[in-house]
């Protein structure tokens, strides 16, 4: 609490003299337990935030991989069917060769 204190006095030829007092209380010193456990706080959200977007990135790699083997698989079964056809125009050449 701040507390402004003005007194005036007089002299006996008259003159007046005004003074200014300004009066702090500051209470109590903080220990400052609160800073720290804010401190704390900001350190445990950060490496929770680490984690969480370490294992997004997991996932992220996980689907890139899955979504590559699913080509891989596609490119092999197109490969298959370009087989097969060649096969059966052989087969057909063969028939009319024959």
């Amino acid at each position: 609490m701040t507390e402004e204190r003005i007194t005036e006095t007089t002299d006996s030829a008259g003159n007046t003299h005004t003074t200014h007092t300004v009066v702090t209380d500051t209470g109590t010193a903080k220990s400052g337990g609160t800073s720290w456990g804010i401190i704390l706080l900001i350190v445990v959200l950060g490496i929770a935030a680490l984690f969480i977007f370490s294992q997004m990135s997991g996932a992220e790699v996980a689907k890139d991989n899955a979504v590559a083997d699913a080509a891989n698989e596609v490119g092999e079964a197109a490969g298959q069917i370009g087989d097969a056809a060649q096969d059966a125009g052989e087969a057909a050449q063969d028939a009319v060769d024959n």
